[in-house]
């Protein structure tokens, strides 16, 4: 699949093959939307949060007795079912929302939205973008670019470029984003997405190619430990015996 390829200007310099492990791969649908959920959901940060009975502070006390008053089975104030009273199975904020999925999962949903917005045209490329920071020339650029503007627009770039990052920072609704840091939210979210021509490089080296971990050196068999030399015989000490002294005769 190819896509047109325009310059700083606004002009129209040729196009770009774009590779087919990603933007031609099986669009599952499904997938997608699992891969979205999950996105959304591990950025979710509880911030509704109640109070159970065990933390208003109230009186423990019994009310009044069980029996004999006529009235029903009382416990303490705090009591979910009394105004002021703890709530019961209300919302918490330490509620977790985190989900996983496998890598290659991630991947087929990355790759099912890259492919599903290029077969809708919404991929264009760039050749480059100077290095001056002017709002005033990226949005010259923007009306020049077959894109809807005042519509969600998403840049991928390939490292960080301070001048398309602060020109593009005060347009609204435009987006700027690293290659390495695809998603599926801002792929499907964006009318129009703006790869630089590196971008894509970029992006096929990042998630198509496996990393190559270099094979671990052979253990080296270790020459046998040299047998301990004999010990040296102990030195024993001759114990002589003393002559005891004569008995004195008894008187």
């Amino acid at each position: 699949m190819k896509i047109d390829v325009y310059s700083a200007i606004g002009a129209k310099k040729g196009s770009l093959e774009l590779p087919s492990s990603m933007f031609e791969a099986k669009i599952n649908q499904g997938l997608m939307h699992l891969a979205l959920v999950r996105q959304q959901s591990n950025r979710r940060k509880p911030i509704a949060h109640v109070k159970h009975r065990g933390e208003i502070v109230g009186s423990t006390k019994k009310m009044f007795q069980q029996k004999g008053t006529g009235r029903a089975r009382r416990g303490p104030i705090r009591s979910p079912l009394l105004k002021g009273g703890g709530k019961a199975f209300g919302p918490r904020n330490e509620a977790n929302f985190i989900k996983d999925m496998p890598k290659k999962m991630r991947r087929a949903a990355l790759f099912s939205c890259l492919s599903l917005r290029a077969k809708e045209g919404a991929i264009i490329g760039l050749e480059n973008y100077p290095e001056d920071v002017k709002t005033k020339t990226f949005m010259a650029l923007l009306k020049k670019l077959p894109v809807e503007f005042g519509r969600r627009i998403l840049v991928v770039m390939d490292k960080p470029q301070k001048g398309l990052e602060l020109s593009a920072r005060n347009v609204p609704r435009v987006k700027t984003l690293l290659a390495q840091y695809l998603n599926p939210e801002d792929l499907l979210v964006s009318k129009n997405i703006i790869f630089l021509t590196d971008a894509v490089k970029v992006a096929e080296e990042t998630f198509t190619k496996e990393r190559v971990i270099a094979p671990k050196a052979p253990k080296t068999i270790s020459a046998p430990k040299e047998a301990k030399k004999e010990a040296k015989p102990k030195m024993v000490k001759k114990v002589t015996k003393t002559s005891a002294a004569p008995k004195k005769p008894k008187a």
